[in-house]
């Protein structure tokens, strides 16, 4: 078995050094695409949630003025 000039060796330690700043890179690009997917998820989920709670409310209100119930506002409380 033959031992591995010092070119070689560098030669070997400079590639090792590329692919892994290659798969640091490739890694990070997909750290951020993952966070950039879960904060429009989470923006998403929010709105939904404000949507949803809107529209009851408003049937809530609907509902008591229906019956006589409702003030002039009747999604507030005293």
């Amino acid at each position: 078995m033959e031992e591995a000039s010092e070119g070689q060796w560098i030669s070997w330690v400079k590639r090792q050094a590329k692919l892994r700043a290659k798969k640091d890179e490739t890694m990070n690009k997909a750290s951020e695409a993952g966070q950039q997917g879960m904060q429009q998820t989470t923006g998403f989920v929010q709105q939904t949630g404000d949507q949803m709670r809107n529209i009851a409310q408003g049937a809530a209100g609907a509902m008591k003025n229906a019956v006589g119930i409702g003030g002039s506002d009747a999604t507030t409380r005293p």
